[in-house]
């Protein structure tokens, strides 16, 4: 059982190896222009629109995967640089709360466009390119069974041109046979010799038929495929870019309101500094009287005044007891009538503009403290 399986294994290397030589022959006598070449000009040009369009298709995947990385480096860069600010934003400075949720939502928004690429374009572009190395595996298949093909067409033809020309010789029978052998004998030769033409020419028209059949199944589904697979590149191209450009103008958009709301924050924080610097250089030139802070009796001043603070933020009054301010405004701190009504962190006042007015102290009202500045 051994030896008969070294025999046949011998066997199929020996029909491989022969097929092989045959192939290389068939293509050199291809080339030298001895043996006839099945050619399709249109499938030609569909393997050459498949190649150009595969070429394509991995350049594009190339240069989406530079962008997203670029996209990526870009929101490295633009988180250590908001961490940098929210790190020195000072806890007492206008707008800190506003400025972390800023950091937080910026770096979202980052992350949000880098995936909706990679999801929508990206993966669809990946998908898209998948299918090329089984249809480039299978037009180089094609490409061998067609040499099959042409190899079994020409050992067809050869042995039916030598079929030919044995049914002329046996026609005629041969001098020398028909001296050195009898009537029945010549018979006997001659059936045999058909007998091996035939079993020959049959071995070789059954195997031009199994190639020919390989072939051209595997010619007709990329005839049908091909040229569907070139035309899905305008929809592919379509998606990927169309998606593209839609995550680019939502995340500029989101982006720029982000930022819009940086630069307010920056400007408030301006106009706070600036506030702070005309309020030291105005206790610097002219310090308040003595009385004015500790006499509430004082005639110029409201009854239970305090001291007075100036507005640094603005507020917008949310119930009727409250005080609305804007930054910059002066307002006269006054005693609670009854401390136990004073919550922590509010403190009671009357605008200073109003007093001077109308030296009325009905138009009384609570505001945060922190939104002040004491003066």
């Amino acid at each position: 059982m051994a030896e008969m399986g070294k025999g046949v294994t011998a066997g199929k290397l020996a029909i491989n190896v022969q097929k092989r030589l045959t192939r290389a022959q068939e293509k050199v006598m291809q080339k030298l222009g001895k043996a006839d070449e099945t050619r399709d000009v249109a499938f030609e040009e569909m393997v050459s629109n498949f190649n150009k369009q595969m070429i394509e298709g991995g350049k594009l995947q190339k240069d989406m995967k530079a962008y997203l990385l670029a996209v990526k480096t870009m929101h490295d860069a633009s988180r250590r640089l908001q961490d940098c600010l929210a790190e020195m934003y000072e806890p007492d400075w206008f707008g800190k709360e506003e400025m972390d949720a800023l950091t937080e939502d910026t770096d979202t928004l980052w992350l949000d466009y880098h995936q909706n690429i990679t999801d929508k374009s990206l993966n669809t572009l990946d998908s898209y390119l998948t299918q090329f190395p089984d249809i480039k595996a299978r037009i180089a298949k094609r490409d061998r069974k067609m040499v099959d093909f042409d190899s079994a067409r020409h050992h067809f033809s050869s042995l039916q041109k030598g079929k030919k020309k044995d049914e002329a010789k046996i026609a005629k029978p041969a001098a020398l046979l028909e001296k050195a052998a009898p009537g029945w004998a010549q018979v006997l030769i001659s059936a045999h010799q058909v007998a091996q033409t035939n079993l020959s020419f049959n071995q070789a028209e059954e195997e031009l038929g199994k190639s020919q059949k390989i072939f051209e199944e595997l010619n007709v589904e990329l005839q049908d495929e091909l040229p569907v697979l070139f035309d899905n590149r305008v929809g592919v191209y379509v998606n990927t870019f169309q998606g593209l450009a839609g995550h680019q103008e939502k995340f500029h958009k989101e982006m720029g309101k982000l930022n819009q709301n940086l630069n307010d924050i920056m400007t408030k924080l301006e106009e706070q500094r600036e506030i702070n610097e005309e309020v030291n250089h105005s206790e610097a030139a002219s310090p308040p009287p003595k009385s004015a802070v500790t006499n509430g009796s004082d005639g110029d001043l409201p009854p239970g005044f305090i001291y007075k603070v100036k507005a640094v933020h603005e507020y917008a009054a949310t119930d009727g007891d409250e005080l609305e301010l804007k930054v910059g405004d002066s307002v006269l701190v006054l005693a609670f009538e009854n401390p136990d009504e004073q919550d922590d962190g509010w403190l009671l006042g009357v605008q200073e503009t109003h007093w001077l007015q109308k030296k009325d102290i009905s138009i009384k009202g609570v505001f945060p403290e922190n939104f002040t500045q004491k003066v």
